[in-house]
């Protein structure tokens, strides 16, 4: 079934597995104001049945980042340029901006689980879309690049929070300071790649992972999705207080003691 289709992003639903695919391929997915609109609208349509989302993308690239048109003077068409962006009030930029994140923000909402299929190019905001899923299964020709220094921007669109939490303090400043790439074997090495495959595996190990993930049932994934989220920031006996609570809502659930 097709919830969506436009601006170059289609969902499709299969019992418990959403996907969500990028088809600009002869743009390589390079994303536009209104892809990220679009990506936000499919945040808001998945059903309730969905328990993991995939993140696909058609042709080589997975996403060469932001439409080269953005730097433009003009800007995209019938879009604000990015001069008329800086010259709003600091109010009105944060709410642009804000909204623009949304497309970034839901894939790691605790009842789903999100899993980015990595293949060539994730530039830019390439990059933090995959950085936005909870997993990565990368093609072995991925290249991961964060390009928004070299523009004069920095990264906005919520990747700075996984990218350290997945590679460290040193190596996400030198990553983005220097826009660099990071080939597959860095990327398993320092785990932004929760796996890497030969390209042309890349969509049978997914559904491999994604067939593993609807394994157990979907509370217990819930709560434990939530339990480690929470462990980034939680001291150690806040977190074991969140697990006793969590493990006290299975029992009660499993023997039907909920009440």
């Amino acid at each position: 079934m097709t919830l969506l289709d436009q601006d170059g992003v289609r969902v499709t639903v299969d019992g418990a597995v959403a996907t969500v695919t990028l088809h600009r391929a002869e743009k390589r997915n390079a994303q536009t104001f209104a892809t990220w609109r679009a990506l936000a609208a499919a945040g808001r349509a998945l059903p309730g049945s969905v328990r993991v989302v995939v993140l696909a993308a058609e042709g080589p690239s997975f996403s060469a980042g932001l439409d080269r048109r953005a730097f433009t003077p003009e800007g995209f068409p019938g879009e604000p340029s990015f001069a008329e962006l800086a010259r709003l009030d600091d109010a009105a930029l944060d709410d642009v901006i804000a909204g623009f994140q949304e497309a970034f923000a839901w894939w790691r909402r605790n009842d789903i689980i999100s899993v980015a299929a990595v293949r060539g190019h994730a530039i830019g905001a390439g990059f933090q879309l995959a950085l936005a899923c909870d997993l990565r299964v990368c093609a072995d020709d991925v290249e991961f690049a964060m390009r928004e220094t070299s523009l004069g921007l920095v990264p906005d669109l919520g990747g700075t929070s996984p990218l350290v939490s997945l590679v460290g303090y040193a190596r996400a400043l030198e990553m983005c300071a220097t826009g660099r790439s990071v080939r597959a074997a860095e990327a398993e090495r320092t785990g932004l790649a929760n796996l890497v495959v030969p390209a042309a595996e890349l969509e049978s190990a997914t559904a491999d992972l994604v067939a593993a993930l609807l394994a157990p049932p979907r509370d217990a994934v819930v709560e434990t999705k939530a339990l480690l989220r929470s462990a980034v920031d939680a001291d150690y006996d806040t977190q074991r207080g969140a697990e006793r609570a969590a493990q006290a809502r299975r029992l009660r659930d499993l023997l039907g003691e909920d009440d």
